[in-house]
């Protein structure tokens, strides 16, 4: 039933009883292999599993291969960078003394598809020149940058949606910038007859 090219080929058959009393065919769980990568490969904006797996074995159904040699990614398409769960980073600014982040990230959070939400507030110290009396001094003066990293379900919720609830909550909001595995490599696995 399974083709030359399965991983599920050599698996045995198993019959097991389901919570009626039936007897049920399947086949055993496939453990996952071990695997090591002689090489990586760049992930590029539009690269599709399939074809990723022509250009190195010349047989797109080999995808599986290259997914059991990247066991931190629960699915192919999160190898890749295009699972509908995102992660985006907004840069916001605020005109005032003390930001409004509770209410932020409590507008944020509670809009259906929404997993996360996480300020991140950096400080750094830059010269800037100062006049004391009539010297003039260069002291380290205090730069935030700020931002509100989100994730969530593109099926659900879109980033202009996001970023009109960050604006509601009295923030000026950047362009977002997308967590993406593109330009990030992947292991790609010896060839193997299996």
């Amino acid at each position: 039933m399974f083709s030359s090219f399965s991983r599920y080929r050599k698996l045995p058959d198993v019959v097991t009883t389901d919570a009626k009393g039936r007897s049920l065919a399947s086949k055993a769980l496939r453990p996952l292999p071990s695997v090591s990568g002689t090489f990586q490969h760049t992930v590029a904006d539009g690269d599709r599993l399939d074809h990723v797996a022509f250009q190195y074995y010349q047989q797109p159904t080999k995808w599986w291969r290259i997914n059991d040699a990247n066991p931190e990614f629960l699915s192919p398409q999160e190898l890749l960078g295009k699972e509908p769960v995102v992660t985006d980073r907004f840069p916001v600014t605020f005109n005032g003394p003390q930001p409004p982040w509770a209410a932020l990230t409590r507008s944020v959070t509670e809009r259906a598809g929404v997993e996360t939400v996480t300020v991140v507030e950096t400080v750094q110290l830059v010269p800037e020149s100062r006049t004391v009396g009539t010297k003039t001094v260069t002291v380290q003066a205090e730069r935030f940058t700020r931002a509100v990293v989100v994730t969530y379900n593109l099926l659900s919720v879109t980033a202009d949606a996001i970023r009109n609830l960050i604006t509601a909550a009295g923030f000026a909001v950047g362009q977002p910038e997308r967590a993406s595995r593109v330009g990030q490599q992947i292991i790609i696995p010896q060839d193997s007859v299996e």
